[in-house]
């Protein structure tokens, strides 16, 4: 018999709604039953595409005798963390507090009024190498309860107490080299070696790498070159996907070999952006042409595999095929001859497959070797190589498709489309892709009348069902995607739409501190609130870029104190930990040196800037009336601005460089086009 997260739509619940043990799903009927019986709540965090969460849930929930312990003892709930990241930002906290670490499965014990006294991670179902089997963690769990109630209610409080310490304010005055002393505290993390920041396992950190990039382009050259060693690494090693396009997780290893095989939107819109950004600092070099190539094979990816038919962008792809952890994507030597007959030895050169392997026996693929060498080697021209080399993986793509493919979590989650949004209209206009334009109005139009309700933007839909949650990170990321839609088309309804994100964000999420909450949920036993860039940036981040951006083309100062206030608030966070604020670092920038362009309608200068890469710079194009900020201005011309004072107007691209180096002095011109 199912249980009740059979009626859910999140693919992780329903990964479990056969499970023996009777899950909840997070709301008032579970806390209920807590309070009424004074049973401990279990709480178990995860999401579709998490390997160890299938682990647990064969080892551990498809067991009866757990089943039924758990049943019997607690009020068992199950979360999928992306569906409710407010839940599990909470959680993870108080997790972090009392063990150091995280990670999912997040397993947590609660009090019934939703306080955490207890939790861990995985556990083994034998007691295996130190650590606890979760049924003895069970028993002691609820030995506690019963007779240890003081120890118990001593751990909630302190958690409690410990997670509302954590939302005070950490403000004080930004220093005038904020982010000199940033970039040196970054610095000291830099691999020179390998690239990225530190060691291993080894994630991108697309936040930190998009602050560089916008420090690169004002003129820092040693921020440049380890930029440059970052994203060639990436892209030659087995954190990208050699045969399909698109970023995988994280790898293993310290020198982007081995990745953790599950594919994220996330991972994949920022990276996308970034090297398509990249390649326009090196215009017309082959260095740029590989980024180039590496951004648009990622977006074809994600068009081709994690698109649904109504535009909405699913969230994932797993790991796991048929039960085995990269399955999908290894080879071995034999399956390249298969495959590739004749040519199979000089695709083994051009992607490092041996016959010992580099992984377990398998291959992942690499492309390791200079693609000049090989040319040499092959005795083929740039044309013909690059030919070959698209001819040999799109062999060896079809061949991987008769495999059994990895699960795709197809739910849409509005912060993650926005990302993609974003990155689909900026890759669209850099390098004149229609095709990515589309696909973002058709996101655009698909978001907007399916996941915007009662002015809000709601987190979560799948499949026709949208979940009611709205989140600061829906709004601002979903925000800073319109805006960028209007600036690659210059239509100025999805401008408009970004502007009642912008307003909704400070209806509804702005605190008398001058800070954002995350979530509107008041069940949480402490405000959701974490200014902390994961993966991609914090809420609290995208919404001070996105009012610092719309309030320069509305003319709004308030909007612009309002993201000031946003940023001053974390102060102290940016001068002793710039590594887990850099998008924050990055609004700051914006809010202090970005600029507005106003080009009015007709003006033929505005083809040529939006090919640029303007990190700092908001795009506004259309007639006199359509903006205050092109109001008064005069058609055909283009007025560079900055903090209210405006340049002397331009109607050509020689005339906007030398305006943009008077505001910019130092920047890398040679390197923008």
């Amino acid at each position: 018999m199912p249980n009740r997260l059979a009626k859910e739509s999140s693919p992780y619940l329903l990964q479990h709604a056969h499970n023996p043990v009777d899950w909840y799903p997070w709301g008032e009927e579970a806390f209920a039953k807590a309070r009424a019986e004074n049973k401990p709540i279990f709480l178990s965090v995860g999401y579709a595409t998490c390997h160890w969460c299938h682990v647990m849930e064969r080892e551990s929930f498809e067991d009866p005798e757990v089943a039924q312990f758990l049943n019997t003892h607690f009020v068992p709930i199950k979360v999928d963390r992306e569906e409710r990241p407010d839940v599990d930002q909470v959680y993870m906290s108080a997790l972090q507090a009392m063990t150091g670490s995280g990670g999912w499965p997040m397993n947590m014990f609660l009090m019934p009024d939703l306080r955490p006294f207890f939790g861990g991670t995985y556990w083994p179902p034998e007691d295996r190498q130190g650590f606890p089997s979760f049924r003895r963690v069970l028993a002691g769990v609820h030995n506690a309860w019963l007779h240890q109630q003081k120890e118990v209610l001593e751990n909630a409080e302190q958690l409690t107490t410990y997670l509302q310490d954590q939302l005070k304010p950490r403000g004080g005055a930004l220093p005038d080299d904020l982010h000199h002393t940033a970039l040196a505290g970054l610095s000291r993390v830099f691999d020179l070696a390998h690239g990225g920041f530190g060691g291993a396992p080894k994630f991108p950190q697309s936040p930190a790498l998009g602050y560089l990039l916008t420090q690169a382009w004002l003129g820092h050259e040693a921020t440049w070159k380890h930029l440059e060693l970052t994203l060639d690494r990436m892209a030659e090693g087995g954190l990208y996907d050699q045969v399909g396009g698109g970023f995988h997780r994280y790898t293993v290893d310290h020198i982007w070999r081995v990745p953790h095989f599950e594919k994220m939107l996330y991972d994949n819109a920022q990276l996308a952006r970034l090297y398509a950004a990249a390649s326009l600092m090196a215009p017309g070099s082959e260095q740029a042409r590989r980024y180039r190539r590496i951004a648009t094979e990622t977006l074809d990816y994600v068009l081709r595999e994690l698109t649904g038919p109504e535009g909405g962008f699913w969230s994932a792809q797993d790991a796991d095929s048929e039960g085995v952890e990269g399955k999908f994507y290894v080879w071995r030597a034999e399956e390249f001859r298969q495959v590739l007959g004749a040519e199979a030895e000089a695709a083994m050169l051009l992607f490092g497959v041996s016959e010992a392997g580099n992984w377990e026996h398998t291959n992942v693929l690499e492309r390791r070797i200079p693609d000049a060498a090989l040319m040499q080697h092959l005795g083929l021209g740039p044309e013909a190589f690059e030919h070959w080399v698209q001819s040999v993986r799109q062999r060896l793509y079809r061949a991987r498709q008769q495999r059994t493919p990895p699960l795709t979590d197809d739910k849409v989650l509005a912060d993650w489309n926005g990302l993609m949004l974003r990155t689909l209209a900026d890759v669209g206009r850099w390098l004149e892709e229609p095709r990515y334009l589309e696909a973002a109005r058709k996101n655009a139009s698909f978001v907007l009348q399916e996941m915007y309700r009662d002015g809000l933007l709601r987190h979560s839909w799948r499949q026709g069902l949208l979940k009611s949650q709205a989140y600061l990170s829906d709004q601002a990321h979903y925000g800073l995607g319109l805006l960028a839609l209007f600036e690659a088309t210059g239509e100025v309804g999805w401008l408009e739409a970004a502007r009642q994100l912008a307003e909704a964000i400070l209806a509804h999420f702005q605190e008398p501190t001058g800070t954002f909450r995350d979530s509107l949920d008041e069940t949480l036993p402490v405000v959701a609130r974490d200014p902390y860039d994961g993966p991609y940036p914090s809420g609290s981040a995208a919404a001070a870029e996105l009012l610092f951006r719309l309030a320069a083309l509305y003319e709004r100062p308030e909007w612009h104190q309002a993201a000031l206030s946003v940023v001053e608030f974390y102060a102290q966070h940016l001068l002793h930990n710039p590594f887990g604020f850099p998008a924050l670092l990055q609004a700051h920038l914006v809010g202090t040196r970005g600029s507005e362009l106003a080009a009015v309608a007709p003006a033929e200068i505005i083809h040529p800037i939006r090919r640029a890469f303007l990190p700092l710079t908001t795009l506004a194009y259309g007639p006199p009336g359509a903006l205050p900020v092109l109001k008064d201005r005069r058609p055909g011309l283009a007025y560079l601005c900055q903090q209210g004072a405006c340049r002397l107007p331009v109607e050509d691209w020689e005339g906007f460089r030398g305006e943009l180096e008077a505001i910019y002095p130092g920047r890398w011109s040679d390197r923008t086009g």
